[in-house]
């Protein structure tokens, strides 16, 4: 049932697997709730699992460059990084599938927080340390692994994720844990995250 104003929802999907991703379709599911609560919420979705750039020198070099001085060339080297940027500076809720690898995040994840990740976009340095510019904004974070618990000492992509939300200002967050998949009943957690996910909405709502 709508019970909300209408919000824009940055899907962000990481996971190599198309079918049977756990994380992609728990983020199905939570972003189809946060729509049914929100009357006319608009959904960006980017999938970064082919891949994108990773940051090189060039990107580096204009980045580094004041914007007003930049060369068409050093403007198309931003360009995807811009229009990332631009995706998260106009979400309201972002939920990201975050499938953990070798106790980390996908590289492909990785390489999107390193395009969004801008000094005087996303956060300013000051006299007091690095400010992020996104305030105001809610994420959604959906975790799964096989045997790595969410939370542990060795959940390298938990603590990255928060980090780095932080970093640029998102500090509401909140956790979707599909973890130890290959030591519980899947059918049971699944069951068990869908009736977590309906709570966590209707709490939001």
């Amino acid at each position: 049932m709508m019970t909300t104003s209408g919000k824009t929802i940055l899907k962000v999907d990481a996971s190599a697997r198309r079918d049977g991703s756990m994380t992609r379709d728990l983020s199905a599911e939570l972003v189809e709730r946060l729509v049914d609560a929100a009357a006319g919420s608009n959904v960006i979705s980017r999938d970064v699992a082919s891949g994108l750039p990773f940051v090189d020198e060039a990107w580096i070099g204009a980045n580094m460059t004041d914007p007003s001085e930049r060369s068409a060339e050093q403007n198309a080297v931003l360009e995807l990084s811009d229009t990332l940027i631009s995706e998260v500076k106009s979400a309201d809720v972002l939920v990201i599938s975050v499938p953990i690898y070798n106790f980390g995040i996908p590289a492909s994840l990785k390489a999107w927080i390193d395009q969004i990740a801008r000094a005087r976009e996303t956060f300013r340095y000051s006299e007091n340390g690095p400010v992020g510019l996104l305030e105001g904004k809610k994420a959604y974070l959906v975790f799964a692994s096989g045997g790595v618990p969410v939370g542990s000492d060795y959940d390298l992509a938990t603590s990255y994720m928060h980090h780095v939300l932080g970093f640029i200002g998102i500090t509401d967050v909140t956790v979707v844990a599909a973890d130890q998949l290959m030591m519980v009943d899947v059918a049971e957690k699944r069951a068990a995250l869908s009736k977590e996910i309906s709570e966590l909405v209707s709490k939001a709502a």
